[in-house]
């Protein structure tokens, strides 16, 4: 779920987005995402608990990378877009400076990838460092100073010998995450926000199985007394509006007709 910007097709001048993936590869790409924008805020910031943090994030991203061989799946996808795009070249209506540039950045984030020798982040994987302060972490409070005294000793340093460390630990992902970034990005753009009407609070569609699809997008004003709760998989998807409250125990479907915009990605 993200803020969406003022300036979306046809939506009010504030709106909050939500999104579903439809597969798994879409799914891990948003997480990282997430963890990614969620490092680079606190890493600008001088505080001990900033930098704890950032080194949290550091090591959700490492556990992310440690299910699957990421390289190897941001690569095949990365080689799918280019193939996709290469395809419009012919059509005569596309704007062929627009798609020269894309195919080069697809080209160079393939380039940057497959000049990286073995796993990435694999140094950081083998610190003892932060191997120790990832295994106490899955410990409620277990980074308190007397559990982790090299963590602490760490969190004492100067801010900036700490910023420098954990800029350097992010670098390691840099060309990945731009990578990812960019597929997320021509993902997005690939469909523009229309609206629609979920009759009693609920809204179905089938999606055609002989298309890409990879995101549905909803967009609701900032307003609105109430939230999307997305499902679904590559052949359909249902949303349900729920009104929001921090005072009932149990979230309710609201009974009445919402207008919404939405945006089926496939690319």
């Amino acid at each position: 779920m993200e803020a969406a910007l003022d300036n979306q097709p046809g939506s009010v001048s504030k709106s909050i987005l939500y999104e579903q993936p439809l597969n798994e590869r879409v799914r891990t790409f948003l997480r990282l995402e997430y963890l990614f924008k969620q490092a680079a805020h606190h890493a600008k910031r001088n505080t001990e608990w900033d930098s704890r943090a950032t080194l949290n994030c550091i090591l959700e991203i490492l556990s992310v990378f440690g299910n699957t061989n990421l390289k190897s799946e941001v690569l095949k996808e990365l080689d799918r877009h280019a193939g996709n795009l290469k395809r419009l070249e012919e059509n005569p209506g596309i704007d062929t400076q627009q798609l020269g540039l894309l195919l080069d950045s697809l080209t160079e984030r393939m380039d940057g990838l497959r000049q990286i020798n073995g796993q990435i982040a694999g140094e950081l994987k083998n610190s003892e460092f932060l191997a120790s302060i990832r295994q106490r972490s899955a410990i409620p409070g277990g980074t308190c100073d007397f559990d982790l005294p090299a963590f602490h000793y760490w969190l004492q340093q100067p801010a900036r010998k700490r910023t420098d460390d954990l800029y350097r630990w992010l670098e390691t992902f840099d060309a990945i995450g731009q990578a990812i970034q960019l597929i997320i990005r021509l993902t997005r753009e690939s469909a523009e926000l229309k609206l629609a009407i979920a009759e009693g609070g609920v809204y179905q569609q089938t999606l055609d199985p002989n298309l890409p699809f990879q995101l549905v997008r909803i967009a609701l004003p900032a307003t609105a007394p109430y939230y999307a709760e997305l499902s679904g998989g590559r052949h359909r998807f249902t949303v349900r509006f729920l009104d929001f409250s921090t005072v009932e125990d149990r979230a309710r479907q609201t009974s009445k007709d919402v207008e919404f915009e939405l945006a089926c990605c496939a690319i």
